[in-house]
């Protein structure tokens, strides 16, 4: 139990959060990352198949466009992503590290700098996109052959990069449903207007956002239009509930149904055998949240009032048990 609770903590210290997204999700990104490279390579030598360089066939990918491809296809949906940032994110910060390098050439702080730089200027045009700053990078380090370039650097390689990369996104991500891309794209038909906003009882739970997440089924760096997404999706599970367990079971997993810090899952070990409901004693195991990994006992009324609901762990997460 307190390796347990040490694990937990160490989890948590590091920031591992669980991942809601299935085995399928995660080839499929997998696969779509490696075409998308694969396209890179190929439109770039089919553009310039002798190179754009004094030595035949030299030409360049830029190594940037590995991280543009982990969010571009494991993350299509994110805020990151989007082609705003994949073409502002890397020209921006192309142009910022190439002016460096022609200021301060063979400065030991000019990558510095145009990393430094580069993100503010990402920052200020609102296209944050984290390869970027590898792009400004490999203007200041890229060696002659790249300071050669100059300006050029921006056309070819980085803007053929972009493109290449940007037309496999949207031809490989748009083979599936689910994830359209751009954002703007994505449109859940699962999500309805079944329930009008202000017949809403019930407030959002723990176990609402889980379940909404496993049903986006993707890594979720989120834009505005997805966190709505979310939030309606998980306002749908809500409406599913019934206040408290019509029973307390030994054996089954409970939630409290509260947010943030406050949230928690108990296991109920054991219950004294008692036909009064009001004389039960309930021993219980805290699994997740507030007190992980304590146990502590109290009255069956007690721990009903305290349980909202039954969950389950499915995929790392904690949803509910829907009763009849």
């Amino acid at each position: 139990m307190v390796v347990k609770g040490w694990i937990h903590e160490c989890r948590m210290l590091l920031g591992i959060e669980r991942n809601a997204t299935s085995h399928g999700e995660k080839l499929i990104s997998a696969v779509g990352a490696l075409v998308g490279i694969l396209a890179v390579y190929w439109i770039t030598k089919a553009i310039f198949p002798d190179g754009f360089m004094s030595s035949p066939g030299n030409f360049v990918m830029l190594t940037s466009m590995g991280a543009s491809a982990v969010l571009l296809f494991a993350v299509p949906h994110g805020a990151l992503s989007q082609p705003w940032a994949l073409f502002g994110g890397h020209l921006i910060s192309a142009f910022v590290g190439v002016t460096c390098q022609k200021l301060f050439p063979n400065e030991l702080w000019t990558g510095a700098l145009a990393v430094g730089l580069a993100v503010g200027a990402m920052h200020y045009l609102r296209c944050i996109h984290p390869p970027g700053g590898a792009t400004a990078l490999a203007a200041v380090m890229g060696g002659p052959l790249i300071f050669e370039l100059g300006y050029h650097y921006l056309v070819m390689p980085v803007l053929i990069n972009i493109v290449a990369l940007l037309l496999m996104a949207l031809l490989f991500n748009g083979l599936f449903g689910w994830r359209r891309y751009p954002a703007h794209f994505t449109r859940r038909h699962k999500i309805s207007s079944e329930t009008i906003p202000a017949e809403r009882q019930f407030e959002l739970t723990h176990e609402d956002f889980a379940a909404a997440m496993q049903e986006l089924d993707s890594y979720v760096d989120v834009t505005t239009e997805g966190l709505a997404e979310l939030l309606e999706l998980a306002k749908q599970h809500a409406e599913k509930n019934i206040i408290h367990p019509k029973e307390i079971i030994p054996g089954q997993f409970y939630s409290n149904g509260k947010l943030g810090h406050l949230w928690a899952v108990r296991q109920v070990i054991d219950a004294s055998d008692s036909k009064d409901l009001t004389k039960t004693k309930i021993i219980y195991k805290v699994l997740a949240g507030e007190g992980a990994y304590e146990t502590g006992i109290c009255s069956y009324d007690e721990f009903r009032c305290w349980a909202r609901f039954g969950v389950n762990q499915v995929n790392g997460q904690w949803v509910k048990v829907i009763e009849n």
